[in-house]
């Protein structure tokens, strides 16, 4: 198993501290409950929607980097849906030459760059125009990405959950 970060502390106030603490947290629990698995079981379904755990960490990987690198940042990244070969509305895909510890250390990677675009900015400020958004008007703040994020990871973990049960039945953190 890979070392656990803890939550923020119950004392902390500062609602950026909270927000990229708890975010942290979530991406520790990601690559905690990815640890062990067997590598067929990673690329296996087990739910009818068809992700299997490599894609979702994978999909994961591409909502950081579309939500902060090209949403708030507006860089221009190649492939911003690459998690679903080019289709935002797709499913999402890992290739058989893609395997767990790759794709983990792409995760680590981009939430080493979310990292730095946060702690380089206030959660007002307004996601930059030319990237992802077109217009100010649909150009949410950092506070607004940030709440987004954790809700994705919340949920998808929640997911992770429920498959790392059917698996092999490790239930908890």
């Amino acid at each position: 198993m890979t070392a656990s970060l803890s939550q923020p502390g119950v004392d902390l106030t500062d609602p950026a501290e909270l927000l990229t603490g708890f975010l942290d947290a979530y991406r520790d629990a990601l690559l905690r409950k990815l640890d062990g698995v067997p590598e067929e079981e990673l690329r296996r379904s087990r739910l009818p929607s068809g992700w299997t755990p490599l894609e979702l960490l994978k999909h994961l990987t591409f909502v950081e980097r579309r939500w902060l690198c090209w949403g708030f940042l507006a860089e221009q990244v190649d492939d911003p849906w690459g998690d679903s070969g080019g289709d935002p509305d797709g499913r999402w895909q890992v290739r058989g030459d893609e395997p767990l510890e790759l794709l983990a250390s792409q995760f680590r990677d981009q939430c080493r760059r979310s990292r730095e675009v946060t702690s380089s900015a206030a959660l007002t400020d307004r996601a930059r125009v030319g990237g992802r958004f077109r217009t100010p008007d649909e150009a949410p703040t950092l506070g607004w990405i940030l709440v987004h994020l954790l809700q994705e990871h919340a949920r998808h973990l929640g997911h992770l959950d429920v498959v790392r049960e059917l698996t092999d039945g490790a239930v908890g953190e």
